[in-house]
């Protein structure tokens, strides 16, 4: 007998960074909305940053999913998303204020740990004494992201769901800030903070928050039944997945693509593409190792060329990006860890006018030649990159929507990319718009 479930019609999209974040991901999700009938975020708070870019006009979102830019279509937040409460009512407001409508179809899982104010300043509070004792910052976002994460594994978190029970609500707080105040005034040398207003602001909160909360996995289940087409989101990039990434310059949730079913609540069964998202060099926000990183301070370098053509400044925190030359051993990594289908390139553009382009293909450790990204940090910073040099081009790929009209060096570089990693290119962004996309193979149709 047939299965039913397997049997519904539809495929289901997973869309990562391969890199240290900041591909582009928003855009390329963006763009892929007008085929799904529901988009997903499945971990990671309002650290991230999606920027999009429509019709010229610039949008940032942090928590909501990209997809809320097309008319009609439901947003979910998953129960791997860490939610601050302000922070989320927040950029509901201004998308509404942006002429976006948002609550009737924005779906909050009832799961997500809530981040409270204790949480932010204890982030800050402990990359501050990293950096004042010399032991080096981390480069956290100070969103309160990696303490609300432990709060969650250490089984005390304060969750969405306990906004609806203000007495449950008060009990779990009190302990909480008794517990994050010891910390703060004892180890850290931070002021404490009052429970009282981090109560009532919880409370006010709450009177927005409730009508969205939903069973966002058995939504997501019913929708698949239906043979919709879902889309699902990630935050960041492969190379700072807490467990896969850059151990301990990573952040504190698993950004993969295998995250995406236990960070909604879904089975496996139900994720068939995973998308790719790898720019055509490769950037790095905060501290870790980073192979092919350029200077970036000189004018007329490629480092300053990728920095300031690329616009390269985080979209949370306004920080400069670290810029190098594309990195096939990491992107190898990054095809292992997701099983990833098929790349879209993005920013291909930033590279118009370089002479030549270097791609690292391996690198040199204690006398070994690496094709893939070790897995210690301490390793990864004493590699030395091995490069293949390929000619540049002169002639502006921006905007250009047709893979024959792409400079022919362009072209090149691209073929040589896909042969270096063994993956697909399904997908071209040629600018930050979303008409300024190459399709090649549609995730949906793949």
């Amino acid at each position: 007998m047939q299965n039913s479930i397997s049997a519904t019609p539809g495929r289901n999209v997973v869309v990562v960074g391969t890199q240290w974040g900041d591909e582009g991901k928003g855009k390329v999700v963006d763009w892929l909305t007008d085929h799904a009938q529901g988009v997903v975020r499945f971990q990671g708070g309002h650290n991230a940053g999606h920027t999009l870019v429509i019709k010229g006009v610039k949008t940032a979102l942090q928590l909501i999913p990209s997809g809320v830019m097309r008319d009609g279509v439901p947003c979910y937040i998953g129960n791997g998303v860490v939610v601050d409460p302000t922070h989320l009512l927040a950029e509901i407001q201004r998308l509404e204020t942006a002429g976006v409508e948002v609550r009737s179809r924005l779906f909050l899982s009832e799961a997500c740990p809530l981040i409270m104010p204790f949480h932010v300043e204890t982030d800050r509070a402990r990359e501050a004494l990293r950096e004042t004792s010399g032991s080096g910052k981390i480069g956290t976002t100070g969103k309160g992201i990696g303490p609300a994460y432990e709060d969650k594994v250490a089984r005390r978190a304060l969750r969405v769901q306990d906004l609806k029970h203000p007495d449950r609500l008060a009990t779990k707080l009190q302990e909480l800030v008794a517990l994050h105040n010891a910390e703060l005034t004892g180890y850290l040398g931070a002021p404490a903070l009052a429970y009282q207003p981090i109560y009532d602001g919880a409370m006010r909160a709450a009177e927005q928050l409730l009508p969205l909360l939903a069973d966002v996995g058995h939504l997501l289940h019913q929708a698949h039944r239906r043979g919709d087409c879902l889309l699902f989101e990630g935050a960041q990039g492969t190379l700072l997945d807490i467990d896969h990434g850059t151990y301990p310059y990573v952040t504190s949730s698993n950004c993969v693509a295998g995250n995406a079913a236990a960070g909604s609540g879904v089975g496996p069964d139900q994720l068939h593409y995973v998308l790719g998202i790898t720019k055509a060099y490769t950037t790095r926000v905060g501290g870790g190792p980073f192979p092919t990183e350029l200077p970036m301070d000189v004018p007329g370098t490629v480092g300053h060329h990728l920095s300031t053509v690329g616009q390269e400044r985080g979209t949370v925190t306004g920080r400069a990006r670290r810029c190098g030359w594309l990195d096939v051993p990491a992107l190898k990594r990054s095809m292992i860890i997701n099983g990833v289908s098929g790349l879209c390139i993005t920013k291909l553009d930033v590279l118009d006018g370089l002479p030549e382009i270097l791609v690292c293909t391996g690198y040199r450790l204690g006398g070994r030649l690496l094709d893939i990204l070790p897995l210690d940090a301490d390793e990864i910073a004493a590699c030395e990159p091995v490069y293949e040099t390929l000619p540049g081009w002169t002639e502006s790929s921006f905007g250009v929507t047709e893979w024959d009209q792409l400079p022919l060096n362009a072209r090149r570089y691209l073929e040589r990319v896909k042969t270096l990693i063994d993956t697909p290119i399904d997908m071209v962004s040629t600018g930050p718009d979303r008409a300024h996309t190459i399709l090649l193979r549609h995730p949906y149709r793949a």
